[in-house]
């Protein structure tokens, strides 16, 4: 009881117990927590109620009181708090919710549209227009999961059931510095238009409201993206993304790759890496981050604003891109970066070229000059390679389109 009215009184929120001792009360103006206990101590049930709705609930909660994680409890109420902290009244902070509800419903739809009965998870989140989502429970928020690299693929493949992680984003609302048309209730008609997309029902006075308010995909951590891929997502939502500080996108893999202060120090003091491979030499990664004009530059996001469902499926699309790029320079990272067994080894050097293609350079294994990949991702599902070598030295027996296949492997 003591550690819920220390949580609840940390978040602002106001706390009070049942005069039997065995329930506690988190409230705030929208919303409010019930936790019900027995007499040890042991929790029994958590449920959570927001503006007009019955109380649900939230095995999540319980989980987490049960194993005594506070922290993420915490963050839970911290979660749904800034579902609130919009301009406004009462009456217009439950408007923002309803406009979260109305966001949810019409996703959910989307994501039913393009499901077959026989479609697996990983086909969903490869493949999926909305990837694979799943719904908003209690204090979780709705996520989509929109990525699986090769190797987690094949992790699922090994072993069913497993549940491998992928990349996700969660589904939020938040306040925003500009007013926004958003809906306030679910405007997807249960059919799709002649390109196979989804139709809305227009966004009228009727069906929308004016909110200082802005639906958001949030990251689990800052996410690296290159600036061409920032600008189309601007171009597509008509919103910008503020706080954003430029910098070598390569640099900023690095940085997110090692991401807690012990390894962000050696993420940015360091651009070789020595990673060891079964049967096979190890190999020396120089990731050349590029200057300031040669170079791909990026930032990391944190989330990315939108207002209208229709939304959702293209900037999914343009994520599946930047992550897959981000994963194969990923690979060549690791935390060694001292080769300490003195063992011999192959160098490579990764740099960035245009767009979403960077190239492999490496000492030709049968002549005197330097040989080079170029790898062109095309996007998250296409990969093309082009193989450079000297004229003077042998020709390698190894074409383009096997290279590619290796690398889309």
């Amino acid at each position: 009881m003591s550690r819920l009215e220390f949580l609840s009184k940390q978040r602002g929120l106001k706390s009070h117990i049942s005069p039997n001792g065995t329930a506690c009360y988190l409230t705030s103006d929208m919303f409010y927590v019930e936790v019900q206990l027995e007499k040890d101590g042991k929790v029994i049930d958590v449920k959570l109620a927001h503006p007009g709705e019955a109380p649900v609930v939230c095995d999540d909660l319980v989980q987490l009181l049960r194993m005594k994680n506070y922290d993420a409890f915490g963050k839970i109420l911290e979660g749904l708090l800034n579902l609130y902290q919009i301009p406004g009244n009462s009456d217009m902070k439950a408007k923002v919710y309803l406009a979260l509800q109305s966001l949810e419903k019409d996703l959910y739809s989307m994501s039913l549209l393009y499901r077959t009965q026989d479609v697996n998870r990983v086909t969903e989140v490869l493949h999926g227009k909305a990837g694979h989502l799943v719904q908003r429970t209690g204090g979780t928020p709705m996520n989509i999961e929109y990525y699986l690299s090769p190797y987690q693929v094949l992790e699922e493949e090994l072993n069913p059931g497993s549940q491998v992680c992928g990349t996700k984003v969660f589904v939020t609302v938040g306040s925003s510095n500009t007013t926004h048309k958003l809906p306030i209730s679910p405007l997807i008609v249960d059919s799709q238009a002649g390109d196979g997309n989804p139709a809305f029902l227009p966004l009228t006075d009727e069906l929308s409201m004016d909110l200082s308010a802005c639906f958001f995909l949030m990251f689990h951590q800052p996410f690296p993206m290159s600036s061409s891929s920032i600008q189309e997502i601007q171009k597509l939502t008509g919103i910008s993304i503020d706080g954003l500080k430029l910098a070598s996108l390569h640099a900023l893999i690095v940085q997110f790759t090692f991401n807690d202060e012990y390894k962000e120090d050696l993420a940015m003091n360091n651009s070789c890496f020595f990673v060891s491979l079964p049967d096979c030499l190890k190999h020396s990664y120089f990731i050349n981050k590029g200057t300031e004009k040669s170079g791909i530059t990026g930032a990391l996001v944190s989330k990315i604003p939108f207002t209208h469902p229709k939304c959702v499926p293209a900037i999914i699309e343009i994520l599946r891109h930047q992550v897959a790029y981000n994963t194969l320079i990923g690979s060549c990272l690791s935390e060694n970066t001292i080769n300490e067994d003195c063992s011999e080894l192959l160098y490579f050097e990764v740099s960035p070229q245009k767009g979403t293609s960077f190239s492999i350079s490496f000492q030709h294994p049968m002549g005197e000059s330097l040989a080079c990949v170029v790898v062109d991702v095309l996007s998250s599902r296409q990969i093309r390679c082009s193989l450079h070598t000297n004229p003077q030295d042998v020709t390698l027996n190894c074409c383009n389109d096997f290279i590619s296949r290796v690398m889309e492997r």
